[in-house]
């Protein structure tokens, strides 16, 4: 089957973009399925760094199709905005497909994103990237949404943004917020659409043709497991399905068409945003962490809160979304650390258990059990194999894949698309 599958395995940042463009050499199209301009994928190549938050990590290897997919949200404004710094840069964007039945980013849902947010009490708080997300998620489900495709007549298209922001003005207006300034936005957004307008297609029919075609696919997915809207730590998650599964409604896929799922984690675990996080050192230790680690987000600049490995947490994601190939990044992070510590298992009311409880009250009140293991206290950033690593580091990640069930087919010690090996 040629349709392979990358996804986090911990709360998002865990490297994606980075591993996808290293995957693409041997790739005909590069998928995004879900989530929108709220994630932020980094890829080095030489001195340059690139962030993207709507195009696929594809887009730097020649004539690799880049799909977003029918599951996104996409705000066209923010697509248009990153396509042309892409352009400004040397960066060919022709091969871009956006598809017809993705649901739009208004400037209104991101008023209502913030709005949301501002007026929630502090533990009620979700840590959202204030980017729409949620919202536009919302009217999709409510029938209401507006599409892609409607991008196409634009006659259209103004009416019905026009009667969508109105609604949406007249309860800004009755709370006493910011609205939306109808002839301003409709002009960026008119001028999105006449920029999109040649890439709008039906990606279903593109990405099943490829398939039937025998083309090499790889869907990447944003976030991370733990930030599923089902399996992960609700409701301080994202509004999509950020598992393997939602390949098949967010891209139109048949799960027949799929081989590998390869689940991306950290060698540590970070988290952005509010919610439980068992392993987080909030003390000078975690700051070492994120100082090594850059841990600062790509979308927001946020300060990401990092822990010790979770290995509850990352072998639940390995089971939810069958991943048989792990990649492991940020090894280097550790080079420093004389001891290194792993959560095996929680304790919870006394009681030891293994599993992730879907309460986030009793997820926040468990105490990680923890299995120590010695550091090997020497820079990894040049090595360029599996074997060359330390002994000490082969031990740490060899511990990894017995905890989560699953074997390493890839280790990142750092940033550069050169800095990656197979095991």
């Amino acid at each position: 089957m040629p349709v392979d599958i990358l996804v986090g395995t911990q709360w998002g940042d865990e490297g994606k973009g980075k591993l996808i463009d290293v995957l693409t050499k041997d790739i005909d199209m590069v998928i995004r399925f879900q989530g929108g301009n709220n994630a932020g994928h980094t890829v080095e190549i030489g001195d340059e760094k690139y962030v993207l938050h709507l195009v696929p990590s594809g887009i730097f290897r020649p004539g690799v199709a880049c799909v977003i997919g029918n599951g996104l949200v996409v705000d066209p404004i923010g697509l248009v905005s990153e396509m042309r710094e892409l352009e400004e840069r040397g960066i060919d964007v022709s091969a871009v497909q956006l598809s017809t039945r993705a649901h739009l980013v208004m400037p209104y849902h991101k008023l209502m994103d913030a709005f949301n947010e501002e007026t929630k009490t502090r533990d009620k708080k979700i840590g959202t990237t204030k980017r729409g997300i949620g919202p536009t998620y919302a009217d999709k489900a409510n029938r209401t949404g507006i599409r892609a495709v409607d991008m196409l007549d634009l006659a259209g298209f103004e009416r019905k943004f026009r009667e969508q922001a109105t609604a949406y003005n007249d309860l800004f207006s009755s709370k006493d917020t910011e609205t939306v300034d109808l002839d301003a936005a409709w002009a960026e957004l008119k001028d999105a659409a006449e920029y999109l307008n040649s890439m709008i297609c039906d990606t279903v029919v593109t990405i099943n043709q490829a398939i039937k075609a025998g083309k090499n696919i790889l869907c990447e997915g944003a976030q991370g497991a733990l930030l599923d809207i089902d399996h992960g730590t609700y409701p301080f998650v994202t509004s999509s399905t950020t598992i393997s599964g939602g390949v098949c409604g967010g891209a139109g896929i048949s799960p027949r068409a799929v081989r590998n799922v390869y689940g991306v984690m950290k060698a540590y675990t970070t988290r952005v945003g509010e919610g439980p996080f068992p392993t987080e050192l909030d003390n000078a230790a975690g700051e070492a962490l994120r100082q090594a680690g850059g841990e600062f987000g790509a979308t927001t600049g946020r300060p990401r809160r990092c822990g010790w490995f979770d290995a509850i947490i990352s072998g639940y994601s390995c089971m939810v979304s069958g991943v048989n190939k792990l990649t492991i990044t940020k090894l280097d992070v550790l080079d420093d650390q004389p001891e290194l510590l792993i959560c095996t298992a929680y304790e919870l009311d006394g009681e030891t258990i293994n599993t992730v409880p879907a309460d986030p009250i009793k997820l926040s009140e468990v105490k990680p059990i923890y299995e120590s293991m010695p550091g090997w206290e020497c820079p990894t950033t040049e090595v360029r194999s599996y074997d060359d690593l330390p002994e000490n580091a082969r031990k740490y990640l060899e511990r990894i894949e017995e905890l989560v069930d699953a074997e390493i087919d890839i280790v990142s010690v750092g940033p550069n698309r050169v800095q990656t090996f197979q095991k």
